[in-house]
């Protein structure tokens, strides 16, 4: 019974054991961010701001879709990756990948650098590489310019994830940006132009 019931003199070591036992489980990310594994975490995972668009007009040429991610200081490991996937909207959109900038917060004047971006049309996903990686306590804007609008009005949604630097990265998902596009429909099928 001593075995299942420790006495007095037992009980504390045996209660902070257990305690720290759960307290290890439940937060593993404040105790390590590289795991054994060799995978890469964010100790406090960056945060979607906002998304917006400088045309919200369906059929529009020329927009930009802005999304702003905040990294927090305690982060502790850069930010690397943004990858973008349209989850919502009947069309699916392409972009102007080599015309894809960022920069430092509200400042145009801080440019971001940008690596490599690349788009699975399959997947309707935009991954965006950083380099270098943003550091935790920045925050970044994302510009990407899509060859058009969509041509059907409607509320289009983008599953934001931020992934970071590091050779096993895992990503976190951020959350949604939402872009809402107005006065879409067939119109240059109408007129007699096509859209291929």
């Amino acid at each position: 019974m001593s075995m299942l019931r420790p006495n007095k003199q037992q009980r504390w070591p045996w209660a902070i054991a257990l305690g720290l036992g759960l307290w290890s489980v439940a937060v593993p990310g404040a105790l390590a961010v590289r795991l054994r594994d060799g995978k890469v975490y964010f100790v406090q995972p960056p945060s979607l701001v906002s998304a917006t668009t400088t045309r919200n007009e369906a059929n529009a040429w020329s927009a930009t879709y802005y999304f702003t991610v905040a990294v927090p200081e305690n982060a502790d490991e850069p930010l690397g990756q943004l990858t973008l996937e349209q989850r919502e909207g009947v069309d699916t959109l392409r972009y102007r990948l080599r015309e894809t900038f960022a920069y430092e917060g509200g400042d145009r004047r801080r440019p971001v650098a940008v690596g490599e971006v690349t788009q699975d049309l399959s997947q309707r996903r935009v991954t965006v590489t950083f380099d270098p990686p943003v550091e935790p306590g920045r925050t970044v804007t994302l510009g990407l310019r899509p060859t058009r609008n969509p041509r059907y009005d409607g509320v289009y949604l983008f599953g934001v994830t931020a992934v970071p630097a590091g050779d096993n990265p895992q990503g976190q998902f951020l959350g949604y940006g939402r872009l809402h596009f107005y006065g879409g429909g067939d119109l240059y099928h109408w007129r007699g132009y096509p859209w291929y």
